[in-house]
């Protein structure tokens, strides 16, 4: 047996590639609405020894499978979203959510009756209570829709994930279903009876301690002693389910991926203290499902996903962990600027993978409204968005010895972390004509009053088979005079 510690064999480029790759991602399952609302208590009701809480502020997230979808989303894979929600206001709430964090809902259907919501009475960050409404039993013919969805959901997709809670999609009859039709390269069962799934034959299933035991039909035991017996059952796990591999998470104590044939690799867990927290798990599964959708080792994979778990243990709610946040807890924080011949050779594979590269370019001193609208919109025009940074040395060129403000390292950082952008590169001329030639974009976004014949780029562009986009002008936002505001308001302040 080989036993392997979290964050092991993971360098910078691995939570980077999946973003970098944007795996098609179908997750199929039960989606709820979680309610976190915080409040004070100072006594006790009249009527009943129970606390009176005074709520003070009610936060909304996605749980369930809707959680699972939106840390895929988060990490940078292309979400679909199947499933079954209630004609209500926790409808409307989840919907709108998703589609904000850009998972497509057109698949998630709507059926007569309540969304199941979980709502949380939090004082001072202690749980009170949980209050759970649950749908009603769902009607054959809204399984049969369902049916059809998932059937329509995993047509193009690079990964299914299932996320079964025991509601629609455990009594829709999607295994039997599913099996007969042409699977994604990559199916993931996370089910409370994972069993359930094996006319699936999935890839892999992902069952708790107490799911792994449900199936084994014995106890797993405690600490050490639980690893082992989840090795031993490895192979009677795996055949009860129907699945290549398991992966069974143990809480505290991590998790194990084992296929049966003796071969283990553990991870071990950076437990915090009990807080509010909730969707661990869902994170895990996503950051796991993301990363092998997306070439990534198993044995990598899975240190990423405990990784990605261990980061939102820490913090209160219903969270999602990020790229950029597993950059950070691995202590992995890169240097935002990716260097030519680097990006070159990275543009060459998106363009191999039929992908349609964006390019956009400026100073970016001061980032304001007026620039996160024009990169949103540049990075619509097609499927990775490359941003040129003017190096200092041309800032002051074009903007005066007094520009930048802030100096390039700072600046990419700020532009690397907007989830439009995937790679930032430097410029020291003028404009980027050589970097055009270099990359050969498919598209050329600037933004402002300008027609293309205005440009210096546009003949470099269009040599190159591309094309010039002018981004509407987004008014009233310029850094030179928000500059000037804050100097004039200083000034006044000190007078």
């Amino acid at each position: 047996m080989r036993e392997a510690r979290t964050q092991e064999g993971i360098g910078p480029e691995v939570p980077r590639r999946i973003a970098r790759r944007a795996p098609r991602i179908t997750v199929c399952g039960d989606a709820l609405l979680d309610v976190w609302i915080h409040g004070t208590s100072g006594r006790l009701a009249r009527e009943a020894p129970a606390p009176v809480v005074d709520a003070h502020r009610t936060e909304r997230a996605p749980g369930g499978a809707a959680n699972t979808a939106m840390n895929l989303a988060a990490l940078g894979a292309r979400v679909r979203m199947v499933g079954l929600v209630g004609d209500d206001a926790a409808a409307a709430h989840l919907r709108r959510l998703l589609d904000e964090a850009g998972v497509d809902t057109s698949l998630l259907l709507r059926r007569a009756g309540a969304t199941t919501a979980k709502t949380r009475i939090v004082v001072e960050d202690q749980v009170m209570v949980r209050l759970d409404r649950t749908g009603e039993a769902e009607p054959a013919e809204a399984l049969a829709r369902l049916t059809d969805a998932a059937t329509a959901g995993i047509a193009d997709a690079d990964a299914l994930v299932v996320c079964d809670y025991g509601g629609a999609v455990h009594t829709a009859g999607l295994p039997e279903r599913l099996a007969g039709l042409a699977r994604p390269p990559l199916v993931v069962v996370d089910a409370h009876r994972p069993d359930h799934w094996a006319p699936l034959r999935p890839d892999l299933v992902t069952p708790n301690a107490a799911e792994a035991e449900a199936v084994l039909g014995s106890p797993l035991g405690h600490g050490r002693g639980r690893v082992e017996a989840a090795v031993r059952g490895s192979a009677r796990l795996c055949a009860r389910t129907g699945a290549a591999a398991a992966v069974v998470t143990l809480d505290r104590d991590g998790a194990v991926l084992a296929d049966g044939s003796g071969a283990l690799h553990r991870t071990r867990a950076n437990p915090a203290a009990e807080k509010q927290a909730s969707g661990a798990g869902d994170t895990f599964v996503a950051a796991l499902t993301a990363a092998l959708a997306s070439g990534v080792p198993r044995t990598v994979a899975l240190d990423l996903a405990q990784a990605a778990a261990d980061v939102v243990v820490q913090r209160l709610g219903t969270s999602l962990c990020s790229t950029e946040d597993l950059l950070s807890h691995l202590g992995l924080v890169r240097d935002a600027l990716t260097p030519v011949d680097a990006l070159v050779r990275i543009v060459d594979e998106h363009r191999a993978a039929g992908r349609r590269i964006v390019l956009t370019n400026g100073c970016f001193d001061v980032l304001h409204r007026g620039h996160t609208a024009s990169l949103s919109r540049a990075r619509r025009l097609g499927d990775v968005l490359v941003v040129a940074l003017n190096d200092d040395a041309s800032v002051r060129r074009l903007k005066g010895p007094d520009r930048p403000l802030n100096p390039l390292p700072d600046r990419a950082g700020v532009l690397a972390a907007l989830s439009c952008v995937d790679h930032v590169v430097a410029f020291s001329e003028d404009a980027p004509l050589p970097l055009i030639s270099a990359l050969r974009p498919d598209v050329y976004a600037k933004g402002g009053d300008y027609a293309p014949e205005m440009l210096a780029e546009t003949a470099a562009v269009e040599a190159c088979g591309g094309e010039v986009r002018i981004l509407d002008y987004v008014s009233d936002y310029s850094t030179s005079s928000l500059v000037e505001r804050m100097r004039t308001g200083a000034a006044h302040a000190g007078a």
